[in-house]
């Protein structure tokens, strides 16, 4: 039987998660009366819940075209730049891509970013254009947009000879030529069987076992499972092997307890086992993990990893210890929460966790708020109790003992009325911008370069400049000198002196101070943030102050008390928001914005900023 090998990569938003669904749909996957769901490949809480792909994850279909019979392994990719470690690692396993950009919005920078490494792993692409029945669609434009940045970062001659496909994910159809409508996928399908090569390594049946583990999950009844393409021979249960790292040392040894190969969203045991070129999935080991080679005994070289991007955003996870720590959650000793934080970079390159001096706290550095947000989240799902301090961008020492810093290309897309102080306001950050132009439909998209420092805290602002129409977009370019000092939060905040519930009166009386962040009767302690002051400085108020009674009456009913509704946070919004002497309390049930010393006492007073 034929096979292919292909990973659908784009950039947020355009669509491969809804493309994959309906390749699976129409390659005959599904029984005619069995339940589907919409983006059947986002299995995680959080990616139903967010709309996006966290995890790269690998699917099979058959498909009996031109060719005859052909099984395309398919991997969906996340599009989100925070997550692009799951992409650089599982490009090693596909002999071709096809590059999805949509219609209207065209090429962004996380399409280059995974372009990039695809070229540079001597992919051939396949550009599909999605989403060709929008409004505002201008394939053409896009197809020589793609066609320069190939040029821009360098692509051979035979990967700029791409061809391209225009489709509707949403509505199950592709079409070489937009003039001749179809119904169906049946063309990209075919193009995928005709334009990707099948695996060169096919050729290595013969020699002994070996694989190249590129993802990790755990099995409840299985144990470990490791993914990753079968480079050479073929792995059989009950076969004995060996895991050796980057260096080829040994790690451990074990048996093939179950290979188990996707077919259509399930996983399938096979008993005979898998040749090379195959993507497979091997229970048996304890303790291999990513870019490890699992391989017969005979074995002793190591297959090369591909080298990790690394970090550039990094924060501080400790134990809680507010005076309601405890109360929400059973996962709160230090010890537990190391354990869970190591897990976490076992299976995740991108993360990188290392213990602080004083032993209670951890340093997670990942690729942006986003995906150290995810984390957390999940943590918190599971019953942590954390203490997150402000992320800060991991720095560097150049050659000459200079300090560098990241930074990153922006691209925003805004309503032409707002791009004034959208580019007033990131100046004010240390960005430079590349270009700026129309991009049709009455919006304006503003390209820059950024230090990664100034966008920790930018979002929130940006959606309130933009009345929650601009869409941001960034990704990591490369390090470059320090830029100076970059203006924070402007605003001090409201900080409580006391414990207890917070009354209705109390918090009417301070709305004229500033936004509330509690509302009336929840937990509050000292130290702990309950507003944003109108003006610079933090000041200390007292939340749970009641109405003095007295057995007077009043002239007058009294006015029953009707306060704002609380400015509520999500977790990223919290991270975002708070300042270098905050913390981001997390529990199950409650996210408390506090100071890092509560007693006022001991705090330092802020400097009034210039």
């Amino acid at each position: 039987m034929n096979l292919r090998n292909v990973a659908i990569i784009a950039h947020v938003d355009h669509g491969k998660t809804t493309m994959v669904d309906a390749l699976l749909a129409q390659s005959g996957v599904f029984r005619a009366n069995e339940a589907t769901t919409e983006r059947a490949m986002d299995s995680g809480d959080q990616e139903k819940e967010r709309g996006i792909t966290i995890l790269a994850k690998c699917t099979s279909v058959l498909w009996n075209g031109k060719a005859g019979e052909t099984r395309i392994n398919i991997i969906d990719t996340p599009g989100h730049a925070d997550f692009g470690g799951e992409v650089e690692r599982i490009l090693g396993m596909v002999d071709g891509c096809v590059i999805l950009v949509d219609a209207e919005e065209g090429v962004m920078p996380q399409t280059k970013f995974v372009l990039t490494k695809a070229l540079k792993m001597g992919l051939r692409p396949i550009l599909c254009i999605n989403k060709v029945d929008r409004a505002h669609a201008d394939p053409d434009r896009v197809h020589n947009e793609t066609f320069d940045l190939f040029a821009a970062i360098g692509a051979t001659d035979e990967q700029l000879d791409f061809p391209h496909i225009y489709a509707s994910g949403r509505s199950g159809w592709a079409t070489l030529d937009l003039n001749v409508p179809n119904d169906n996928l049946h063309p990209l399908f075919d193009l995928i069987v005709e334009h990707v090569p099948p695996p060169k390594v096919q050729e290595n049946r013969d020699k002994p076992f070996q694989m190249l583990n590129v993802l990790i999950e755990s099995d409840p009844f299985l144990g470990r499972l490791l993914t990753g393409r079968i480079q050479s021979g073929k792995a059989v249960p009950g076969m004995a092997i060996h895991a050796l790292d980057r260096d080829g040392k040994e790690i451990e040894r074990g048996r093939i307890t179950k290979v188990l190969a996707f077919r259509g969203l399930k996983r399938q045991g096979l008993e005979e086992g898998s040749e090379a070129g195959d993507i497979v999935a091997i229970a048996g080991m304890s303790k291999a993990t990513v870019a490890d080679t699992l391989c017969a005994m005979e074995v002793t070289d190591a297959l090369p990893a591909q080298p990790i991007d690394p970090p550039t955003i990094s924060m501080t996870v400790s134990v809680n210890d507010s005076p309601l720590a405890g109360r929400e959650g059973d996962k709160v000793q230090s010890r537990v929460i190391r354990d869970r934080l190591l897990k976490e970079a076992e299976a995740n390159v991108a993360i990188r966790v290392t213990t602080t001096e004083g032993g209670d706290a951890y340093e997670v550095a990942g690729r942006g708020e986003l995906q150290l947000g995810v984390l957390i989240e999940n943590m918190r799902r599971e019953g942590f109790e954390v203490s997150i301090s402000r992320p800060r961008v991991v720095f560097k020492t150049g050659e000459n003992g200079e300090r560098l810093e990241p930074i990153e290309d922006v691209m925003i897309d805004v309503d032409d009325e707002f791009s004034g102080i959208v580019i007033e306001k990131l100046s004010a950050r240390k960005a430079e911008m590349t270009d700026m132009g129309p991009s049709g439909a009455g919006k304006t998209r503003i390209q820059l370069k950024c230090p990664s420092r100034s966008l920790i805290g930018y979002q929130g602002e940006f959606l309130t400049d933009t009345r929650g129409s601009g869409v941001l977009n960034r990704v990591f370019s490369h390090y470059e000198p320090h830029k100076g000092e970059i203006a924070g939060r402007l605003k001090g905040v409201l900080i409580s002196n006391s414990d207890g519930d917070t009354a209705a009166f109390a918090l009417w009386n301070l709305e004229d101070r500033g936004v509330m962040f509690v509302g009336a009767g929840e937990k509050t302690y000292q130290g702990m943030i309950i507003g944003e002051n109108s003006r610079w400085d933090d000041l200390d108020v007292n939340p749970i102050k009641g109405k003095q009674l007295t057995n007077v009456r009043a002239s007058g009913k009294d006015e029953s008390v009707r306060l704002t509704p609380p400015r509520q946070m999500s977790l990223e919004q919290a991270i975002a928001y708070i300042d270098d002497d905050e913390l981001v309390e997390v529990t199950p049930k409650s996210i408390r914005l506090r100071k890092q010393v509560l007693n006022p006492s001991f705090r330092k007073k802020r400097v009034r900023p210039e």
